[in-house]
């Protein structure tokens, strides 16, 4: 099923989500409800609180890309993380233009780490702890940031976001179009 994601300024994105246990009711359910709604929204990550659930909650899918051959892979890579905690940062910074299905039509560029080392569990409660890097760590980044009440316009200078002030409080406001559902505050 399809979920309506909250969009920019809905109070849910301000939260801190809270870790969940292995007896959290119909999780299955709701991984694959989140993997649906992100690809019906053309998102490569989602988390929980983007669909009004403040959980520690996020789905991940991309295809990789092949720097080599300039070609993205198949199939498509599939991450589910739950109560996931980054341990720690890699030295290397990189700058990679961000969106975000919750602040739509607003991409912008952002300086983050190019690796981590992340410990989480699956959806089958499975405990992992990894070295990652490149888009999944990206990746992972941007939507851990959702489960610590941070928008990825947080990490942009003051000057950015003054500029971009007028569009965020039209998504706030619901004034704007977006090919999949949006919840307003």
């Amino acid at each position: 099923m399809i979920l309506p994601i909250v969009g920019y300024g809905h109070p849910t994105l301000r939260k801190i989500a809270q870790p969940i246990t292995k007896d959290y009711p119909n999780l299955k359910e709701l991984v694959a409800n989140m993997y649906e709604t992100m690809y019906a929204a053309d998102g490569v990550g989602l988390a929980a609180p983007q669909v009004d659930l403040s959980i520690r909650v996020v789905v991940i899918g991309f295809r990789p890309y092949d720097e080599k051959t300039n070609t993205y892979g198949e199939p498509t890579e599939e991450h589910t993380l739950i109560n996931p905690e980054i341990l720690s940062f890699g030295e290397k910074k990189d700058w990679f233009n961000e969106g975000c299905l919750s602040v739509p039509e607003i991409h912008e560029d952002v300086l983050r780490p190019t690796s981590l080392r992340l410990r989480w569990y699956d959806e089958d409660w499975q405990l992992h702890e990894e070295d990652i890097d490149g888009f999944f760590a990206r990746v992972t980044q941007h939507e851990v940031d959702h489960l610590d009440g941070k928008v990825f316009t947080d990490r942009l200078s003051s000057l950015r976001r003054t500029m971009l002030k007028r569009r965020l409080n039209d998504i706030a406001n619901g004034k704007v179009r977006t090919h999949y559902k949006m919840k307003r505050k």
